[in-house]
């Protein structure tokens, strides 16, 4: 009977594997999962990857349903009616002939891979008539597949589903007219009208109006954003309040959103070295277990072999591993971290030495006003200002910027210039009710032939020694005084600096900075850094990381600018703070979307957690081998004891790669449960 039966399960593979020819097969997708390489799969579009997503789930679905429909099958007549138990058998096989012909190809090229072990369980399980064992041995695989599928699904969803998202048309204005255009027909430079309620559907800057924008989405920040003209805007973005129009920017797949898709895409495609180092014991291990397992038969027969078997690890990292990533990657990117590159994650946990750029990184771009020094009896510190934030009023640097905030803060009338003329990198001079003034550099000030009084130039050699600078302002050909600039420090900056000194892992901490040496070096000694280079050049800045890394630092560079890119392809690790808007552009693998150095000790809290999850999983996956091993050889337990096992196996690696997204909800629970 039993031949007869093998025979019969034989004949019906191999008619469906001659005669199943349809193009997207079941097997393409688990090649691609179970590959023995490597080699990350190159990245796809969103669009493409959505429908192969699609596609595979479609094909799991199908051989799913048909073990399903053979492990119930078996099942019923096993309790109820005999002849059920042997439709299964065509059921199941019908399922595994698409591993049956993918073994005969690795067969032919002389491959013995894990679908080699897989192949011959389950038709071992149908030639010796055990076709429930059969049908669960298929089951549970692709259960997991199927369920990897599941929550790949929602990660993509949760992380940014901007395809589904995305508003299908816009009002535009054509010729004075609002008119509800697609959004493919959208282009650059047209005006796009948004209302209360409406998501953003372009990248741009707002023309006219203002409102209240909701850009969680992006930046992860919990309050609203006030946005006014002249301020930028980005797609998937919404309004809450008020109304806007934008000249669009960015439309379609160009927009900062459409960016972080295919980023979010390729991320999820990356296989972790634990995976990797996984996938490869799972293959040197294929031939040295189907030895053991040919030794062994005659002492514990046919059943006990294939149950020797079926203890392999075989494809379970394959789908436990990019749970666990993929979870990470949400909640890095619900507090607004996009991570570009899932290798990232790993080697964050490696690094012992951070490296900061200054400006722009731990201080803000715009300086702020410390004192103003006024040599002229007859001239008042506001009077000063008045003069000064006039004159800048429509310049859109830095230093002007905080002078002119500076005025405001004191709530101070501007009066309106005569005239004007710039000299790049020295200063201006305008005329004011019939006065020359000039606003301006020490040189800026020699230059125009003025003499600076002794009184304001021991104030600038006493700013210097600061690390501060002196902005001086003359009144007719005399200068009358200056307005002393300080480095904002980052708010957040301090503390975080005190966070990441007490992590274990970080040996070193330094700054970077193409300004002078004692601004740095004052920088340094106020957050506690003990290691700063200064007056670096954007090219010494990874000459200097090179130099770190021959030295045996493991680096992660943190800056912000164009001028830190060639140090951030040169470190271990790179992570920007440019913000939303250098999603497309930024060579750095992490970005921080808010511009927060505040998500950093969190993001080495996220790659710790990672490792030590994958470190589990690991284990997770060794286990059942080592407890079915010894269960069988020593206390003769048979097949069904080593499907529990990988059932369990996988189970438990399953919930283990979910910990980290059920541990952050059960966070928020209770921090919500908690009165204030």
């Amino acid at each position: 009977m039993l031949i007869e039966l093998a025979l019969f399960s034989s004949a019906a593979v191999y008619w469906l594997t001659r005669h199943q020819t349809r193009p997207n097969r079941t097997d393409r997708l688990i090649s691609k999962k179970s590959s023995p390489t490597n080699q990350v799969v190159p990245p796809t579009s969103s669009a493409e990857s959505n429908k192969q997503h699609e596609l595979a789930k479609k094909n799991i679905d199908r051989s799913l349903s048909i073990v399903f429909l053979g492990t119930v099958s078996a099942t019923l007549g096993i309790l109820f009616y005999r002849p059920l138990y042997f439709v299964s058998a065509p059921l199941v096989a019908y399922a595994g002939g698409f591993l049956l012909k993918r073994t005969y190809q690795q067969l032919k090229q002389k491959k013995v891979t894990v679908d080699t072990m897989v192949t011959i369980t389950v038709f071992g399980c149908l030639a010796t008539g055990n076709f429930w064992l059969a049908s669960l041995t298929m089951l549970i695989p692709l259960t997991a597949m199927r369920l990897m599928l599941n929550v790949t699904e929602d990660s993509r969803g949760k992380l940014i589903d901007i395809f589904k998202q995305f508003p299908k048309s816009a009002w535009v204005i054509i010729d004075g007219i609002e008119i509800d255009t697609p959004l493919e027909q959208i282009k650059t430079g047209q005006t796009v009208i948004v209302n209360a309620g409406e998501i953003i559907p372009v990248d741009g800057t707002i023309s006219a109006g203002r409102a209240s924008i909701d850009q969680h989405i992006l930046t992860g920040e919990a309050q609203p954003d006030e946005k006014e003209v002249g301020d930028s805007v980005f797609a998937m973005t919404t309004v809450l309040a008020g109304r806007i129009d934008i000249q669009v920017e960015k439309a379609g797949q160009q927009t900062t959103a459409a960016q972080i898709g295919e980023v979010l895409n390729k991320t999820i495609d990356y296989k972790s070295t634990m995976q990797l180092r996984t996938q490869t014991l799972a293959n040197n291990t294929v031939v040295p277990t189907l030895i053991v397992g040919g030794l062994t038969l005659p002492f514990i027969g046919p059943i006990g072999s294939l149950a020797l078997l079926n203890t392999h690890i075989k494809y379970k990292m394959n789908f436990i591993t990019p749970i666990s990533l993929m979870n990470y990657l949400r909640l890095a990117s619900e507090q607004g971290v996009l991570i570009k590159d899932g290798r990232s994650l790993e080697l964050l946990d490696q690094v012992d030495t951070i490296v900061f750029d200054k400006t722009g990184t731990l201080t803000q771009e715009q300086p702020h006003i410390g004192a103003i020094y006024s040599v002229d009896d007859t001239l008042t510190k506001n009077q000063l200002l008045i003069y000064a934030a006039a004159a800048e009023k429509k310049q859109s640097h830095p230093i002007a910027r905080a002078i002119v905030e500076a005025a405001d803060e004191r709530q101070l009338t501007l009066p309106e210039i005569e005239e004007a003329e710039y000299q790049l990198g020295y200063g201006l001079t305008v005329t004011i009710n019939g006065q020359r003034i000039r606003v301006g550099s020490h040189r800026f000030m020699e230059r125009s032939a003025l003499s600076i009084p002794n009184r304001l130039a021991e104030i600038q050699t006493h700013c210097h020694a600061q690390g501060h600078s002196l902005v001086m302002v003359a009144v007719d050909d005399k200068v009358v005084g200056g307005i002393e600039l300080l480095p904002t420090i980052r708010s957040d900056a301090k503390q975080v600096i005190q966070t990441l000194r007490q992590n274990p892992k970080i040996n070193a901490i330094y700054i970077i900075s193409g300004d002078h040496e004692v601004p740095t070096k004052k920088l340094a000694h106020d957050l506690g850094i003990d290691h700063y280079f200064a007056e670096t050049l954007p090219e010494e800045k990874a000459e200097l990381i090179e130099q770190l890394q021959q030295q045996g630092s493991f680096v992660c560079y943190v800056g912000d600018g164009i001028n830190d890119s060639i140090a951030l392809k040169k470190s271990q690790v790179s992570i920007s703070l440019k913000g939303a808007s250098s999603v497309a552009v930024d060579t750095a693998q992490i970005i921080l979307m808010d511009e927060q150095l505040s998500h950093l000790p969190t993001l080495f809290e996220f790659a710790e957690s990672f490792h030590h999850n994958t470190n589990t999983n690991f284990a997770i996956v060794l286990m059942p081998m080592f407890l079915g091993v010894g269960g069988i050889l020593f206390f003769h337990l048979g097949l069904a004891y080593s499907i529990v096992l990988n059932l369990l196996g996988v189970v438990a690696g399953v919930g283990n790669a979910m910990l980290p997204l059920a541990q952050d909800k059960l966070k928020r629970l209770n921090s919500f449960r908690q009165p204030n």
